[in-house]
């Protein structure tokens, strides 16, 4: 086990209006539903109540992550985050506004294939600008309290996966734990604000350590 010089939890936004309609967002930008308001709320609640306490809140510039980010803030009595561009989603290109219905009729056997069309973001790119993003604030950070940053799934997915996690689906307000180790990267515990313990405010990821690049967040 290592132990890590600086921590970022990174979580998806509260449900947007185009969450609840089952529709790809990608990079357009969709408010949060009433829904999405009342998780971000609850999610705050759970954070502020938990082991941690957090420097500074980050997000996304997109609207369904910054509302929520704001929401959270509040909860933490933080100051209102800080916008950085590269947490944004992925853009879906053909897709975004698509239902999983009216992909399958316009491009069928593409999402039974984890295929994309040729507008869609490549993963490496998102890897790219979200590993630069998440290096730079983890070093700014290093030796106090870690960082939040609210963003999207599809680049929480991405991220784990590159890092040798497992990329499984993440819940609205769920999200995952970033160390830096020795200068790098790495992944740690999923969060899940749904089954955490109401005394510590965070969730341990069940899977073993050698399945991927996984840092326990209570040992910085």
């Amino acid at each position: 086990m290592h132990n890590a010089d600086s921590s970022l939890l990174v979580v998806r936004h509260g449900q947007s209006l185009w969450n609840a309609a089952a529709k790809w967002q990608g990079s357009a930008d969709i408010e949060l539903s009433n829904r999405g308001r009342a998780q971000a709320a609850k999610a705050g609640r759970v954070l502020a109540a938990g082991a941690n306490s957090f420097a500074m809140v980050w997000t996304s510039a997109l609207m369904r992550a910054s509302e929520t980010a704001s929401i959270i803030a509040n909860e933490l009595k933080l100051p209102e985050p800080l916008v950085d561009h590269r947490w944004r989603e992925a853009h879906a290109g053909e897709w975004q506004g698509m239902t999983p219905d009216e992909i399958r009729d316009e491009w069928p056997g593409y999402l039974e294939r984890n295929l994309r069309p040729p507008g869609f973001e490549p993963a490496d790119e998102v890897v790219e600008r979200v590993l630069a993003a998440a290096h730079e604030l983890l070093t700014a950070t290093a030796g106090g309290p870690p960082a939040l940053v609210v963003s999207h799934s599809g680049v929480i997915r991405t991220i784990r996966r590159h890092l040798g996690a497992d990329g499984d689906r993440i819940p609205n307000l769920g999200g995952t734990w970033l160390h830096l180790v020795d200068g790098e990267v790495w992944v740690g515990d999923v969060f899940d604000p749904h089954a955490a313990p109401a005394a510590s405010g965070f969730a341990e990821d069940p899977g073993d350590e050698s399945a991927g690049r996984r840092v326990d967040h209570r040992l910085r």
